[in-house]
């Protein structure tokens, strides 16, 4: 027998990706990311968050998040570390998915 929800719920939320930085400024996205790394750790919600040096693309750094909803996700990037870390982006490609 299978049973069907009628109302989709959204049991977590992964965000996955990949950030190229500018050469040269793998390390130091790295380093200025560990605060970052340490308030969503200890945010509400959060299960997982990574940031990753690629151990095969010089300026690739892989990013990995899971949290327990959109909502806490979305309180955790309202209040999370100003920092000027965004400057070392050369672009990224990172996707949002919704586990229900």
């Amino acid at each position: 027998m299978i049973a069907f929800i009628s109302e989709a719920r959204i049991m977590s939320v992964i965000v996955a990706g990949k950030i190229y930085v500018y050469s040269g400024q793998r390390d130091d996205f790295s380093n200025r990311s560990t605060e970052s790394i340490e308030s969503a750790r200890n945010a509400d919600g959060c299960i997982d968050f990574a940031v990753s040096s690629d151990p095969l693309e010089i300026n690739r750094v892989n990013v990995f998040e899971h949290w327990t909803s959109e909502e806490e996700l979305q309180a955790f990037r309202g209040a999370g570390p100003e920092t000027d870390i965004a400057a070392l982006i050369e672009r990224a490609e990172i996707s949002e998915h919704q586990i229900v």
